[in-house]
């Protein structure tokens, strides 16, 4: 016999080994002594511990998984189902939800993968909303209803409601609608997601696939993602499984309160859920809600600068203060230019100023600025503390409105075809659309980033995302120039000419001045949330 061998005699004081070889020994003793007696049939039949048996009654440990049965049957009711007719042109410009998106987030309303339609047929698409008043004041996804002719809403009953769309928000992704009801509606409240915190649980009820009153759970991953969806993206990121049909569906944190709408999810292939998904902060969505309310469309703050990301290099340069976590990037916006005749420039504000506090709110970056703008009314009175040449320093301004503001990034607004209405907004052709829309340097243009549902713009063809390299025979670079060129087309009574740059492939557009700017008759609200015309 060969190998290594171990004298358990040899062995000083007790050791877990020979404790298991003992218990193991008299294992093999009692099955052997077992043995034997059968076969001299003295082996009794009867298991020794026969007088302990019936039923298991384990005690309960002292710290339980949470459990959300309770939760769930309180606001299942008021957690609703949303079918919408929309036009195929408007699900393609969308591209939420159709897979193939190659890792990127994406919003998710269709529960199904649908073959390309012509322009002039109706697809259907589901998702999930949620009431917030006993008068039927529901909200969604504007991915979920954009394009739509008819909205419906079913609730946890069954029951099927109309609806009709108050007012769209593309920038935030959040609708408004509004059903009929015979009687108050059971509601949910939003809840306070500034005081969500990751690790903490949450669920999600919605319509996956078209599975009504679909129930799951995770915990909040992160806060403060941006995804590059939207210009002010701030999503809470959840690991609780959501897919497509989910889009529009309430985030509740255990206490019943909506923190979150889910609206996107990450996945690789383009399909479901890989426990990476996105919510919209209670906070926006009680912001946006309440503006929809009151007047259909969305008014934000603007302060008038370009902001751009501070570098550690950058960072020594101005003389910032050395970040107090070993590794960490330098926080603040630091201002690259300041526009004419701004809030921020009548303030005093000015270029290589860095931004770190706006309104009593930390600034980490440009996005985290812009957000904060946003967020303000207009004409309201704030705080800006900022540092200048090393020194910090402290000023009260006004803050402006972007729909009137001239072209800016951060702080900023963007451009519009102005005058007569042609619904479309546009925006600049910078680095960062040049890299999503895969064009090469020699190309320019302007980007058309939203266009607004029954425009002329939309029944002549024009989609998000469309470059626009010439008006009439003028080659364009920058949204005045559009602007005046449609103009100056409008004034003369002739078709608006655009050539398009779409899928690097050219083609023309004709958009007449005679065509009704009607929306689809679910859409009673007269903008879509854009601040641009």
């Amino acid at each position: 016999m060969s190998g290594k061998s171990v004298t358990i005699g040899k062995q000083h004081g007790p050791s877990r080994h020979d404790s298991y070889s003992g218990t193991r020994n008299k294992a093999l003793a009692l099955l052997a002594g077992c043995t034997f007696a059968l076969g001299a049939g003295f082996c009794s039949t009867s298991p020794v511990w026969a007088d302990t048996a019936g039923v298991i009654k384990p005690t309960e440990p002292a710290q339980r998984i949470p459990d959300f049965v309770g939760l769930v049957k309180q606001v299942k009711p008021a957690v609703v189902s949303i079918t919408a007719m929309i036009r195929a042109d408007a699900v393609e410009g969308e591209g939420g939800g159709m897979g193939g998106m190659g890792g990127s987030p994406f919003p998710f309303p269709f529960p199904f993968q649908m073959a390309p339609q012509p322009s002039n047929q109706l697809v259907e698409a589901r998702g999930s909303g949620f009431v917030i008043s006993a008068d039927g004041y529901v909200v969604t996804n504007n991915h979920v209803v954009k394009g739509a002719t008819k909205v419906t809403v079913t609730f946890d009953d069954g029951t099927t409601l109309p609806a009709k769309i108050v007012g769209r928000d593309s920038k935030t992704d959040l609708a408004l609608l509004k059903v009929a009801a015979t009687q108050k509606l059971p509601f949910i409240e939003l809840g306070e997601s500034e005081d969500v915190q990751p690790g903490e649980w949450v669920i999600a009820v919605g319509n996956p696939y078209g599975l009504g009153g679909t129930v799951t759970a995770g915990i909040v991953s992160a806060r403060g993602r941006d995804i590059n969806e939207g210009p002010y993206d701030n999503f809470i990121q959840v690991d609780a499984p959501i897919n497509r049909g989910n889009s529009g569906g309430p985030l509740f944190t255990q206490d019943g309160k909506v923190v979150g709408v889910n609206t996107a999810i990450l996945s690789p292939s383009g399909g479901g859920s890989i426990g990476i998904g996105f919510a919209i902060p209670s906070d926006t969505v009680r912001s946006v809600v309440d503006q929809l309310r009151k007047t259909g469309h969305v008014v934000r703050g603007y302060l008038g600068v370009n902001a751009q990301a501070i570098s550690p290099v950058l960072a020594r340069a101005l003389n910032l203060p050395t970040p107090k976590e070993q590794g960490a990037l330098p926080s603040g916006a630091l201002v690259a230019s300041v526009a004419p005749g701004s809030p921020a420039e009548k303030a005093g504000l000015k270029a290589q100023d860095v931004i770190t506090d706006f309104n009593g709110q930390k600034v980490a970056s440009p996005h985290d600025l812009a957000v904060r703008v946003a967020s303000i009314a207009p004409g309201t009175q704030v705080t800006v503390a900022y540092i200048r040449a090393g020194s910090p320093q402290t000023l009260s301004l006004k803050i402006g409105n972007l729909a009137g503001s001239t072209p800016n990034a951060h702080g900023g607004g963007t451009g519009a075809a102005s005058g007569p209405r042609l619904g479309v907004a546009l925006a600049p052709l910078t680095a960062q659309l040049r890299q999503q829309l895969g064009l090469a340097a020699s190309v320019h243009g302007v980007v058309v980033s939203d266009v607004e549902a029954g425009s002329p713009a939309d029944q002549a063809g024009v989609r998000p995302g469309d470059l626009i390299q010439a008006v009439g025979n003028d080659a364009v670079d920058n949204p005045r120039t559009v602007a005046a060129d449609v103009k100056a087309a409008l004034a003369a009574k002739k078709p608006v000419l655009l050539r398009i740059l779409r899928e690097n492939q050219s083609l023309f557009i004709a958009i007449s001045p005679d065509q009704p700017a009607s929306a689809p008759p679910a859409d009673s609200g007269t903008d879509d949330g854009d601040d641009d015309n």
